[in-house]
């Protein structure tokens, strides 16, 4: 998932100050480590290096993360749970499949007053993503945030559809919008297109991508 800066939803109860904290400087690690991972690789960045980077203690980058590759995980998991937030409050009456383009349009389009730091999310991940492919670890965690957000649509899809909808439909569903965001991502960083392109942004490739995985299932809105 792509990272966003943090947002109020109307669904969440606001964090206690030592979990800002902590959130925080999860944050700040993760936004090193990526650009240390983009500027020279995964494989010639430590974790010493990381946490000089950040400004703490490798003691303390240890309380965080077991792995350098880790590290990361914040940054690709930042704006999944506002994702999730979107769909599940989608307006009534609007079809499963309109209510997945919408979500993934407001998480991919930089808009509104968090326009700047949307794009440097977007730039960060993109620096970020064209590290993975030479690093076996780092693709893992890419790959296990999109599993474990898979897991997360279901229940989300499953309060926007109709209560006999058939559950491989629901899991069939999730399957092709993670998959969507995550090829469209790949794709996006992959070339050089800024992120409010029209065409060849990342909002514009995982719509496309959507609309192409989720032809012919079967979702109804209750």
């Amino acid at each position: 998932m792509t990272p966003q800066p943090d947002r109020p939803t109307p669904h969440t109860t606001r964090p206690s100050l030592t979990e800002r904290r902590k959130a925080e400087t999860e944050r700040e690690i993760a936004r090193h480590a990526a650009g240390l991972f983009s500027a020279h690789g995964a494989a010639s960045v430590t974790a010493e290096g990381i946490a000089r980077a950040a400004g703490v203690s490798l003691r303390t980058f240890y309380r965080y993360f077991r792995t350098k590759e880790e590290a990361v995980a914040p940054l690709l998991t930042g704006g999944v749970r506002q994702w999730l937030a979107d769909l599940a409050a989608a307006p009534a009456g609007l079809p499963v499949a309109r209510a997945l383009e919408h979500a993934v349009r407001a998480a991919l389009t930089p808009a509104g007053p968090y326009a700047d730091l949307q794009t440097e999310a977007l730039e960060s991940t993109r620096g970020l993503l064209r590290a993975v492919p030479g690093d076996p670890a780092l693709r893992s965690v890419w790959l296990r945030v999109h599993a474990e957000t898979e897991e997360a649509l279901v229940p989300v899809l499953a309060g926007l559809a109709r209560k006999d909808t058939d559950p491989l439909e629901l899991r069939l569903t999730a399957s092709a919008a993670n998959a969507a965001m995550r090829i469209a991502m790949e794709t996006w960083s992959a070339g050089e297109a800024d992120s409010d392109d029209p065409e060849r942004g990342p909002a514009a490739l995982a719509v496309r991508c959507l609309r192409g995985l989720t032809a012919g299932l079967h979702t109804p809105r209750a």
